[in-house]
């Protein structure tokens, strides 16, 4: 369904993701089952049967809605939150910060201020300015990720209410838009490290990710200073958070600085390969992709030297990229080279792999191909990366390293991979306001 008048919202983390064309797409449109509001002065009061739904700050008001989605039979590309403000309403300069909920239990005409639901989930997005009688979306694809069901909750910090259609308005009830299909298209990888903090960069790099298709990965240290779960809640959640559905990361040192990086394991769980191993791999097309450990042993006949090996000895795959945080290669200031690194990077020379992406210094960085001493190697080297421009204070570069032939330590950005039948291509996509760019084109060995 179109709607003739749809103002997006302003966002904190709502930008609509554009995709690369789907072969076939279908949108699947749904309507609330349960929706109502509870108010703090009315501690006891139940307002689910209100064709009204409302966010406020005084007297506080926090709106829920559920929805269950069914029917999906194709990947989700994206799911938008609609509302419609209500007519013979002045508007109001919030309309709310809405968050996942994950209780679903809650009552629609049970559901009070005294017993109402923990907003405890990702946020997903904020609303703006609101005028009267206007669409609104909120971009949740990040947490409506198949069929299920969903509960979203809203709050707001501004005393100027805003008001909402409700599920029994009828035309002008909430709405969850979910489109499907298969993008069509080469696979993408896109991602960086050193990502998130109290500051601006990662919530610019993350702005990125929103226009870009494909699988996430991370190159280390996601977030600072220590990588407790409450870093991952209040830093990185809000940024690159909304993109953790297809995110496959690797950890830091930063990360570690909890005790076994348990901050990290519980924030990614899965996608972050087997508890507390920290290193995995999986395919994308005809690539083999490989997510490394470089806090742990990495030596020859270590755990996972021995299974990096026999993982490259299975994969049937024709080309290979692998990344993690340390860099066995870099010219920066900040971190020399970290040389224990290198029996993965040999292990991945012997079974002709083609990419090694780092992290932990906060630059970007191009190498030619190099075989594991740093001898240039055009025939079998990998072509290694530094990518520690995700958002982290930028560090300097000291000694340029042989090989070294692009480099930049100014700008925030993301380094995305198109990685065809047997080559691929590379782009160092610069944040809104800076102007870097790298890019070029490989072949698999």
């Amino acid at each position: 369904m179109r709607f003739r008048h749809v103002a997006i919202a302003t966002v904190i983390a709502v930008s609509t993701v554009i995709l690369a064309a789907p072969a076939s797409a279908a949108t699947l449109t749904f309507t609330p089952v349960a929706d109502t509001y509870v108010q703090s002065d009315a501690a006891t009061t139940n307002y689910g049967t209100s064709s009204q739904l409302t966010v406020d700050n005084s007297p506080v008001r926090r709106t829920f809605l559920r929805f269950t989605v069914s029917g999906v039979t194709e990947p989700i590309l994206s799911a938008k939150l609609r509302l419609r403000t209500i007519s013979g309403n002045s508007g109001s300069n919030n309309g709310g910060t809405f968050k996942a909920v994950s209780n679903n239990s809650w009552s629609e005409t049970g559901t009070t201020w005294n017993n109402q639901p923990a907003i405890d989930g990702a946020t997903l997005g904020s609303i703006g300015s609101v005028a009267a009688s206007t669409w609104y979306e909120v971009n949740v694809t990040a947490f409506v990720t198949g069929n299920g069901t969903f509960s979203f909750g809203a709050t707001s910090a501004s005393t100027d209410g805003a008001y909402y259609s409700a599920r029994e308005s009828g035309a002008n009830a909430p709405q969850l838009v979910i489109t499907t299909g298969v993008v069509s298209g080469d696979p993408v990888l896109v991602g960086a490290g050193d990502i998130s903090n109290s500051g601006s960069g990662d919530s610019a790099t993350a702005a990125l990710l929103d226009n870009i298709a494909g699988t996430v990965f991370t190159t280390g240290d996601n977030v600072y200073n220590n990588g407790t779960a409450s870093e991952f809640n209040s830093y990185y959640d809000p940024t690159w958070g909304r993109h953790k559905s297809r995110t496959r990361p690797s950890p830091g040192n930063h990360d570690y600085n909890t005790s076994g990086a348990t901050g990290y394991y519980n924030y990614f769980g899965a996608q972050a390969g087997p508890s507390g191993r920290g290193y995995y791999s999986f395919d994308l097309g005809n690539w083999h992709v490989v997510s490394l450990n470089s806090n742990i042993s990495m030596s020859a006949g270590s755990a996972q030297e021995q299974w990096l090996r026999a993982d490259l000895a299975a994969s049937t795959k024709p080309c290979t990229i692998a990344y993690w945080h340390h860099p066995l290669f870099t010219s920066g200031a900040n971190h020399s080279p970290s040389t224990s690194t290198r029996p993965l990077y040999q292990a991945l020379y012997d079974y002709n792999a083609d990419v090694a992406v780092f992290g932990h210094n906060h630059q970007y960085e191009r190498f030619a191909p190099m075989n594991p001493n740093g001898a240039l190697d055009n025939a079998r080297g990998l072509r290694p990366f530094v990518a520690g421009m995700g958002g982290a204070s930028h560090y300097g570069f000291g000694t340029i390293q042989p090989n070294s032939v692009a480099r930049n330590s100014t700008a925030y950005g993301v380094l995305k991979f198109t990685l065809h039948a047997n080559s691929y291509d590379w782009q160092f996509v610069p944040v809104a306001g800076q102007s870097y760019s790298d890019s070029g084109t490989g072949t698999c060995h």
